[in-house]
């Protein structure tokens, strides 16, 4: 995906988000225990604060956060905030990550469009109405980010996260396949590892790109998607995916 396509996702997911958190801010958000839909308004509004000044800035923002006004007031502010310093900037510019290999506003890009999404997911069950589609395309990256840039990556760097559910995994595979991309996920027995493409495993995730991302994300159980093989090895990768997209 280019950056254009980024920024149409992002700002459809966003309008999307913000047009049905707003029926929903007294109503609990099922897949943020907790939470309602305010405290996912201004979740959200953080988050593209902290991310907008970690770019002006070129360090993580301290102290955070801020003093904010109402919920949605403060995520259009945020919103706005944050697609202007898009504006500004060319996606190869530096700018801090928390993912070493890539310290780029492009990350950004990417990592805002798929967070924009998730919690329109969420928005949109706090708010009881049917979800509106996710494109193919935006799906299909966010596989990818969630299972290299998250998992992966976590399983390498950050082991004390997942050492207790490494320390019984010995290899088995599980592939996580849609219609136009797969990856086949190495659990342990050191590390996570994934490879593009699609090859025999233990086990299977297969379905449609959006419904396969909603279940990696945790936010769909298992008829969503068509389950094959090992049930023990799909049980640990699910376990650690919780880990890793708290």
């Amino acid at each position: 995906m280019d950056e254009q396509r980024f920024l149409e996702c992002l700002d459809a997911d966003f309008t999307r988000l913000r047009a049905v958190v707003e029926g929903a801010v007294d109503a609990p958000v099922p897949t943020c225990p907790g939470w309602t839909g305010a405290d996912l308004a201004e979740h959200v509004a953080e988050v593209y604060l902290h991310k907008t000044e970690t770019m002006r800035q070129g360090v993580w923002p301290a102290p955070w956060p801020p003093e904010l006004p109402d919920p949605l007031t403060a995520l259009d502010d945020a919103y706005r905030q944050l697609v202007g310093e898009f504006s500004t900037r060319d996606m190869a510019d530096r700018a801090l990550t928390w993912y070493e290999p890539d310290q780029t506003v492009g990350f950004w890009l990417r990592r805002m469009a798929h967070e924009t999404v998730i919690h329109r997911l969420d928005a949109e069950l706090a708010a009881g109405v049917a979800h509106d589609p996710i494109p193919a395309d935006l799906a299909e990256d966010g596989l990818d980010e969630v299972l290299t840039c998250f998992l992966a990556y976590a399983s390498a760097e950050y082991p004390d996260e997942l050492g207790e559910h490494l320390a019984d995994c010995d290899g088995r595979t599980v592939q996580i396949a849609t219609e136009g991309a797969g990856w086949q996920v190495r659990l342990g027995p050191a590390e996570v590892t994934v490879v593009r493409g699609e090859s025999a495993s233990e086990a299977g995730v297969f379905g449609a790109p959006g419904a396969v991302l909603r279940w990696v994300w945790r936010r769909a159980d298992d008829d969503a998607v068509r389950l094959d093989g090992n049930r023990w090895v799909i049980g640990k990768l699910r376990a650690m995916l919780g880990v890793t997209t708290q």
